[in-house]
């Protein structure tokens, strides 16, 4: 049964070693060829928690072996429970909010069309001025010019109305909204 659990345990922190060292050099390898080891369903395995749920049995099982009387059936029983454990464990503390945090901040300038913004340097009537825009959970200042030639003081509100050459065409909110 020691064999059992050494190897459990050892192929484990290798695989952990393995990942950590070399993960993203052979993500790139391999290009998803393992994705079938994640199974969904009601409790997603992911090769993570499956990995730990061996490594987790080895390792309970050669402590149980070695420090108490406990018999081998009883031994197994008990780090088969651990391991169940500490794999659910890892899986709602750790996989599951790293799957959920998997957000980008990037955005394209042709997507701030539209948006409603406030005006941080002043935008003379053939010049260039600069915006601040609610972009997703952030802000971005951009370059800016009037769309309408009219002069937009800072701390005006503007809406984009247009994207060209990297400069936003503002025009004044209240103007957009009552069609001038």
């Amino acid at each position: 049964m020691e064999q059992l659990f050494w190897a459990c345990l050892a192929g484990g922190a290798l695989f952990a070693l393995v990942t950590v060292i070399f993960g993203d050099l052979i993500s790139n390898a391999i290009d998803g060829v393992l994705d079938f080891l994640s199974i969904d369903g009601l409790w997603k395995i992911r090769p993570m928690v499956l990995v730990s749920w061996i490594t987790s049995f080895g390792g309970a099982g050669l402590l149980l072996a070695h420090y108490t009387a406990l018999g081998s059936l009883w031994v197994v029983v008990i780090a088969l429970a651990a391991a169940i454990g500490l794999s659910i464990l890892i899986f709602v503390a750790y996989v599951r909010p790293m799957e959920n945090s998997e957000n980008s901040t990037a955005f394209s300038i042709r997507e701030l069309s539209g948006l409603i913004g406030e005006v941080l340097v002043p935008i003379p009537p053939r010049g260039y001025g600069e915006v601040l825009l609610k972009v997703g959970a952030g802000r971005t200042n951009q370059i800016a010019a009037s769309f309408d030639g009219n002069t937009l003081a800072a701390g005006e509100r503007v809406v984009v109305v247009e994207v060209r050459d990297d400069t936003l065409f503002v025009s004044r909110l209240d103007d957009a909204l009552n069609g001038e």
